[in-house]
């Protein structure tokens, strides 16, 4: 799927990770931890499961070649909602990238995949970019409480 952004007319290409894009991903997921030490050989064994994964979806956008940014989110079923709900687990684009409409290519990708599979809602966590996803129409709904396991 090819994605224009009005501002900077950039064409975007939105596709599905491959196997040869694991190198460039590691290197972004690097970017965005801030909990954990990334470690290749875990990320190397995740990606590969993610990839093949149906309840996942782990999208790249390209800018001529360039892997600019990444978003990787799952859907599930609940109770709550009835049904199917999705969840952005990590979105990140490359600094230099930010604010050309990226984002919210993969974002756009993101839930028309959550919407073909019948999810009611997508949802995530931020810390860092409420403005960027109040602006694509997100609202905050609750507090995010976490415990990290040894």
């Amino acid at each position: 799927m090819d994605t224009a952004n009005e501002d900077t007319h950039v064409q975007w290409n939105i596709r599905r990770a491959l196997e040869t894009d694991s190198d460039e991903v590691f290197r972004l997921a690097s970017e965005l931890a801030t909990s954990f030490q990334p470690d290749r050989e875990a990320f190397s064994g995740s990606f590969r499961d993610v990839i093949s994964d149906e309840s996942a979806w782990l999208i790249v956008a390209t800018y001529e070649g360039e892997l600019v940014g990444y978003c990787l989110g799952f859907d599930h079923l609940s109770f709550y909602a009835n049904g199917r709900v999705a969840w952005i687990e990590e979105i990140l684009v490359k600094s230099k990238w930010r604010r050309s409409g990226a984002g919210r290519a993969l974002m756009e990708s993101f839930e028309g995949w959550a919407r073909s599979r019948g999810a009611k809602l997508v949802s995530l966590a931020t810390r860092r970019a409420a403005p960027f996803y109040q602006a694509i129409g997100y609202n905050e709904s609750a507090v995010y409480y976490r415990k990290l396991l040894s």
